[in-house]
């Protein structure tokens, strides 16, 4: 036992709490796999916590793709719009613009939400004198969605904090349609809807045709792999599709919400799960995400404060305040030397927190890392059940998202975990997928520019609603005669 431990044993008793073993992590790895069965199978979907939604996106980069396109990016409270050249396998040039949306408009009529997209849409292609090239367009939209389509997705609930009436069991690209054609003072080709995950999966495989899987570990987390057709069931097509391979979403963020993480959830778990949002929802993102990693340290620090343990003389009133301690503050505080303080110090006189002595950092740090630590752990056995679930014995992971690329050892710990978990039994690497959301959202267009969509034989009528898209028995609303007349024009002009 160190001099710290002896001299705080509430703190380490505390992230003892955290620390998983082995045996609690192929406990995990064994339940995830089985939801992800269920998810994919017929009889049992709507009871899994791992939905596993068919993307329709059965067609993957060649390294061949050339051209412009215009991406989307929908996931937070600030939305994108990108034009992407595609130059060569080693040069894209991208140009993009954020746009922030209020809390307002999140929390509005849905209307007013896609209103705003087309208007920042319309004020981008005039910016960049697009605004008549019709040019392709991949929409990421990262939130849980029913496929009927490439270019077709129910939206199934809201996520990170949006609440915007009148869209959830909607086709949300036909209402970003109706809100371009409202305007009418542009025109864009929207080729296909996906999700972070699968942009993510896309841009990796753009370079490196050996990934398979894809993962988002920011603010949210969420993960995607490509599945055998044959096996996934709510697919309408899977027994007789001649693709043999489609990316599956797994949304596996809802993980927990049957149950499965309550052996390894703390107080402090539960106590930031009774504050969010979504209460009960959610319960691995709760546990691994950027949104909630600093919540828990804070949670944990107002603990030991009230129980005279930690800042006895420090002026900390700040840190009762709910989501003032951010999870970029562990990036920082981690990356400090063993014994050393200097990012610490700057964290709190960021925060104004006054008065805290060495010892108060040092435990602090190892509240840090107690946390950060099973966030990994709890990555590298969502990512472990992936792979062994698609039984390929070397694969690439692309990887994106705040959470991963800003801590200084996430990477070390998810490797050295992933490795304890597999035993050799497969080959793997993990691959920074930049920018996955924005360039695999124009990838993904390029794809499907090149290679439209069989369309289907019945195609639904314009007064269908969306909501019967839903239960529709085979894929819908595919590229219509003139949209796939457009996509040859604009394949010839491009290749």
């Amino acid at each position: 036992m160190g001099k710290l431990e002896q001299q705080f044993p509430e703190v380490y008793e505390i992230c003892r709490q955290f620390a998983l073993d082995e045996g609690a992590m192929r406990k995990i790895v064994r339940a995830m796999t089985h939801e992800i069965c269920m998810g994919l199978a017929k009889e049992t979907h709507s009871s899994a916590s791992i939905k596993c939604f068919e993307t329709c996106v059965q067609d993957f980069p060649t390294g061949n793709e050339r051209g412009k396109y215009l991406a989307l990016d929908l996931g937070g409270s600030n939305f994108r719009v990108l034009l992407v050249n595609l130059i060569s396998a080693r040069q894209i040039d991208v140009v993009s613009k954020t746009y922030g949306i209020s809390k307002a408009i999140m929390e509005g009529p849905g209307i007013k939400l896609f209103d705003f997209l087309a208007e920042s849409i319309a004020q981008f292609c005039k910016e960049h004198k697009i605004e008549n090239d019709n040019l392709p367009l991949g929409f990421t939209f990262s939130f849980p969605c029913k496929h009927i389509g490439i270019d077709q997705g129910i939206l199934v609930t809201w996520t990170k904090g949006f609440k915007s009436e009148g869209v959830v069991n909607k086709n949300v690209v036909e209402m970003l349609r109706e809100a371009i054609s409202r305007r009418g003072d542009f025109k864009v080709d929207i080729v296909a809807i996906l999700n972070d995950t699968t942009g993510t999966l896309m841009s990796c495989a753009f370079q490196n045709q050996n990934c398979k899987i894809g993962m988002i570990l920011g603010t949210g987390t969420n993960a995607c792999y490509v599945e055998k057709t044959s096996n996934v069931e709510m697919f309408p097509s899977y027994q007789t599709s001649t693709k043999p391979h489609m990316i599956i979403n797994c949304e596996w963020g809802a993980f927990g919400e049957n149950g499965e993480l309550d052996f390894v959830r703390t107080s402090y778990d539960k106590a930031v799960d009774r504050e969010s949002l979504y209460p009960t929802k959610q319960v691995f993102e709760k546990c691994i995400s950027g949104k909630y990693m600093g919540e828990l340290v804070r949670h944990i620090m107002v603990d030991l404060m009230d129980k005279g343990v930690l800042f006895k003389e420090a002026t900390a009133q700040i840190l009762r305040e709910r989501e003032k301690f951010d999870t970029r503050f562990l990036n920082g505080i981690e990356s400090d030397k063993p014994g050393e303080i200097r990012n610490a110090c700057k964290v709190m006189d960021k925060l104004g927190v006054r008065g805290t002595s060495e010892e108060d950092l040092l435990c602090l740090r190892h509240i840090c890392q107690a946390i950060s630590t099973r966030s990994a752990q709890l990555a590298a056995c969502g990512l472990v059940s992936l792979i062994k679930k698609t039984k390929v014995k070397d694969i690439a992971v692309g990887i994106d998202g705040s959470v991963y690329c800003s801590h200084p050892h996430y990477h070390r710990l998810l490797m050295e975990n992933m490795k304890l978990l597999l035993k050799g039994s497969a080959k793997f690497e993990l691959n920074l997928s930049k920018d996955g959301s924005g360039r695999g959202a124009a990838l993904t267009a390029a794809v499907y520019t090149r290679h439209p969509p069989t369309p289907p034989q019945d195609l639904p009528s314009k007064k269908q609603s969306s909501s019967s898209l839903l239960n529709a028995p085979a894929p819908a609303s595919l590229p219509t005669v003139r949209r796939f007349i457009q996509k040859v024009f604009w394949t010839f002009r491009h290749f």
